[in-house]
């Protein structure tokens, strides 16, 4: 779920996405089609991206050709920061699921940002410190929960879950790319979100799928079930 991660900053409205449009900042805006790459798996990293609109896909593939999708990000999340510490290719390939506005930081340039402007510089760092506690969330996740509960924290986060004044909408994914979000095959998922609907957890309309509140009542119940499990 959403790490309830504050970090203090000296002006709590400070707009980044205002700030990285402005000529201080020094990006560019480059928009993208649904699957188009943005950057691929071993490009030099010579820029740190920040998503105004759409939805990305950050992937990873090995040498014999299997893919694992390692993020599915949302707008107001930066990625392709790797080139900061010294990595001389890029470890991801980020691709567009969606209609994607990105705007582009040189390298260089974001070096200067983040050593001149304190309020941008405690953003990102936020934004740093979240990313990481999502990474250990989701090891977590992998290692001790079932593939139905995965799935059902995967839904709730691709429709941002506990965003005030939204519809909880997903964007577009196939089950196929939910399976590999998961690490499930693509028939597990398909049961269970059938399952799902079915229990009014899940919504098709002309909109795409809508995520329901009571899909948390997934994540609780398998919760119970392992404390009930150790009690006996």
């Amino acid at each position: 779920m959403p790490s309830n991660l504050r970090i203090s900053m000296p002006r709590p409205c400070f707009d980044v996405q205002a700030f990285l449009r402005s000529s201080v900042a020094g990006t560019t805006i480059a928009t993208y089609r649904p699957l188009e790459i943005i950057f691929s798996q071993e490009d030099p990293p010579d820029s740190v991206m920040y998503l105004q609109d759409g939805e990305v896909k950050l992937s990873v593939v090995s040498r014999d050709g299997k893919e694992a999708i390692i993020a599915m990000l949302a707008p107001d999340a930066f990625f392709g920061e790797s080139g900061l510490v010294g990595r001389s290719v890029r470890r991801e390939t980020a691709t567009a699921m969606s209609a994607a506005t990105v705007l582009i930081i040189p390298k260089e340039q974001m070096t200067r940002l983040l050593h001149e402007q304190q309020e941008f510089s405690d953003r990102f760092l936020a934004h740093t410190l979240t990313r990481n506690i999502r990474i250990e969330e989701d090891l977590i996740d992998q290692l001790f929960n079932s593939s139905e509960k995965r799935l059902a924290r995967a839904l709730l986060l691709l429709a941002h879950h506990g965003q005030p004044g939204q519809r909880h909408l997903l964007p577009p994914v196939s089950q196929q790319t939910l399976a590999e979000v998961v690490g499930t095959t693509r028939s597990r998922v398909n049961f269970f979100m059938n399952k799902f609907r079915k229990l009014g957890h899940i919504e098709y309309d002309g909109d795409g799928l809508e995520v329901n509140d009571s899909l948390l009542t997934v994540m609780r119940d398998h919760r119970d079930a392992t404390r009930g499990s150790k009690a006996v």
